[in-house]
């Protein structure tokens, strides 16, 4: 339980690139870099996961059913992505929910998340720097061993 997992689920590969005006200009490979630094100092180590397709989400949650917690973007399948919605359910370790952009202040569709009741929480609309402040929260939220 040495680990924390980092999912992030479509399109979030191309961030820095991908319409930075709503998700920044940050990459997910820096992202990953600063969750790792913010977690390092309880001893913990990361292990960064990106996928575009759902099913593969739910393989990713159930083989790092052993990590400490994790910090999970699931991207637009929070509308709508039921089998990850159900495998976040059964996922054990404590979990926050992460979206660069205020997805209340957007469209009516994102409006409802079908994943957020499940987490331990959720961080939105603060770019980048949410991932980091789920890391922080997690470090604090998970009992040290």
């Amino acid at each position: 339980m040495d680990r924390v997992l980092l999912l992030n689920g479509p399109n979030l590969g191309t961030l820095g690139k991908r319409q930075p005006e709503i998700y920044g200009t940050r990459t997910l490979a820096e992202i990953e870099a600063e969750v790792a630094e913010e977690i390092r100092g309880r001893g913990w180590s990361l292990v960064a996961e990106q996928r575009n397709g759902e099913g593969e989400l739910v393989d990713l949650l159930e083989r790092h059913r052993d990590v400490a917690g994790a910090i999970v973007n699931p991207g637009a399948l929070m509308v709508a992505g039921w089998s990850l919605r159900d495998a976040l359910a059964d996922f054990g370790p404590p979990w926050l929910e992460v979206h660069l952009s205020n997805v209340w202040g957007r469209e009516a569709f994102r409006h409802v998340s079908v994943t957020a009741p499940l987490s331990s929480g959720v961080v939105m609309g603060m770019g980048a720097l949410g991932y980091r402040m789920a890391a922080r929260a997690l470090t604090l939220m998970v009992p040290e061993s």
